[in-house]
């Protein structure tokens, strides 16, 4: 995702393959800050030696990054935290260590995970249409539910067009306090034609996690918020990762500020908004050790059987996912190679303000990077994806 003063900025939008697509992108030029200090790492290291604390420096004295955090997992089991930069831009006070973030679209993957529980209850097949789920609620545009499965939604197989331009325009500003509801996510998607017919090319769109997000209410009678706290929040003890309730616009725990630039190119505080634009989608607050934990009890069998779990795998090119190509995409979860050798899976996520960068590998390591504003361009976004990548092979 990436966010410009010309281009619409997304919650939790396509959270990295879009970022190839801003038609915006010159408007940074203008874009400037002073390199910004950065604390030392949490748990003592020479920092000469620390390879991660000289990524985060880099992010936040390079790419201009107000704030970097990130919990790493080693091999050993043992997390360590990390943080560079400021909290506020204002104040100058230090980056909290393990802060709370918007987690964006690594909501994607706990929405994806509930649907996969409740396929192995009975209650979804994955390869039924989503009609079957909500009658006649989508068609129009060469959209229709008939011809659209629910693994396709998980997979973003489905042709349909994403929401955030249709919603948002150009200007986050007239929608930042603004509160949605799922269905008219829903129609501003459906507003478009269909980007292809369903199963025949790959588009990460929102509107896909939406209507998962509606079928899990529909067939649990309960909140997608309410199944998502229940069957993995709980379950595996994030303490720090919760669903805003309705109406809250703030960050219940110590966190960075989230910014965003303006048209003059200077950076306005965008802490306070309303996820709801993102909800099943994208709507989660959490931090980097919580996002690390999750991900490792995926992997590790803890919240999906086998059979799920090898479903959640099983992938299909998606070149566009990333900054520099070549991931592959599965049921909310993605594959990258790693330049060590091997596999990592990860999402990550774009919220206006917040950016995350997450991956596991089968191995055990783990590790989560949050940064705080500016804007996304191209560079920038392979450099974090670097940097997660060194932070994993160091």
């Amino acid at each position: 995702m990436s966010h410009t003063p010309t281009q619409q900025p997304t919650s939790p939008r396509r959270m990295r393959g879009r970022i190839l697509a801003a038609a915006a992108l010159t408007a940074l030029t203008g874009l400037t800050l002073a390199a910004l200090p950065a604390t030392a790492a949490t748990v003592p290291a020479a920092r000469t030696a620390d390879v991660v604390q000289q990524t985060l420096d880099s992010l936040v004295r390079d790419d201009k990054f107000p704030a970097a955090l990130a919990a790493v997992r080693g091999r050993d089991g043992r997390t360590r935290d990390y943080t560079a930069g400021v909290a506020d831009l204002k104040t100058k006070t230090k980056v909290p260590v393990n802060g709370q973030v918007r987690i964006a679209s690594n909501t994607k993957m706990f929405t994806a995970v509930v649907v996969l529980q409740l396929v192995d209850e009975g209650k979804i097949a994955l390869d039924a249409p989503i009609e079957k789920y909500l009658p006649k609620l989508v068609r129009g545009n060469g959209n229709d539910g008939r011809k659209i499965t629910v693994r396709q939604i998980l997979q973003h197989t489905s042709g349909l067009a994403d929401y955030d331009v249709e919603l948002v325009g150009k200007d986050y500003g007239k929608v930042q306090h603004t509160y949605f509801e799922p269905q008219q996510l829903l129609d501003a998607a459906l507003s478009q034609k269909a980007l292809f017919a369903p199963g025949k090319g790959w588009s990460y769109s929102n509107a896909n996690y939406v209507l998962a997000g509606l079928i899990v209410q529909k067939v649990t009678g309960r909140p997608i918020s309410e199944e998502i706290t229940k069957r993995i929040i709980d379950r595996i003890g994030l303490r720090d990762t919760y669903w805003p309730a309705l109406g809250d616009q703030s960050i219940r725990k110590p966190h960075p500020q989230g910014y965003f630039p303006a048209a003059d190119g200077s950076l306005v505080d965008v802490t306070m908004g309303d996820p709801s634009m993102s909800w099943a989608a994208g709507q989660l607050t959490g931090t980097p050790r919580d996002l690390n934990r999750f991900m490792t009890a995926l992997l590790d069998g803890k919240l999906l059987k086998p059979a799920q779990l090898k479903q959640m795998q099983t992938t299909v090119t998606a070149d566009d996912f990333d900054a520099t190509g070549g991931a592959r995409y599965g049921l909310g979860l993605a594959r990258v190679k790693l330049s060590c050798g091997g596999y990592a899976w990860t999402h990550g996520g774009d919220a206006p303000g917040y950016v995350t960068r997450n991956a596991v590998t089968s191995d055990g390591r783990a590790a989560t990077i949050a940064v705080t504003g500016p804007v996304m361009t191209l560079p920038i976004a392979q450099h974090l994806e670097a940097a997660l990548d060194t932070v994993l092979c160091k």
